[in-house]
């Protein structure tokens, strides 16, 4: 389950309102990437699979693979990344995805953007969290929040 991200389109929208405009990703314990980080890869990731109830499930999303060198002077800005969207668009299809930052620290982990934010030092990108969650309570009947089959027999 995640916090509810923000579609493509709506980055692509801020980006085209804004030219130029420095990037800066808050994470969701409020720290930053460092402002140097290179968009290393745009993609569409889709993922099919059957949830514990039984049901057949798809997702998708745009990934933006975000990593960080040590070449401190490098700065994207939404121009930039504008360009590497209008090169991705082929295997993306469509900007009515859900958007997600991957970041490294320590493990890699996928991150929904939640927020957009125009900042007197450019555009904020904030991340909000993904959890797991039983997606079949009412056949599962979980116990509590972090048990989805408890003792019974779901799926």
């Amino acid at each position: 389950m995640t916090n509810s991200a923000l579609k493509l389109k709506q980055l692509q929208q801020a980006f085209a309102a804004n030219p130029a405009a420095r990037l800066h990703i808050m994470l969701p314990d409020r720290s930053f990437v460092p402002s140097h980080f290179h968009v290393t890869e745009v993609g569409l990731v889709r993922k099919d699979f059957i949830d514990c109830g039984g049901t057949v499930r798809s997702s998708a999303a745009c990934v933006i693979q975000v990593w960080v060198a040590d070449d401190t002077n490098h700065r994207l800005d939404t121009s930039k990344l504008s360009r590497i969207f209008e090169l991705a668009a082929p295997v993306l299809g469509t900007d009515d995805l859900p958007v997600e930052i991957e970041y490294e620290q320590g493990f890699v982990s996928q991150f929904p953007l939640t927020a957009i934010e125009l900042t007197p030092a450019g555009i904020l990108l904030e991340l909000g969290s993904k959890h797991t969650a039983c997606l079949a309570p009412e056949l599962c009947g979980p116990v509590d929040s972090r048990s989805c089959c408890g003792d019974s027999n779901c799926g």
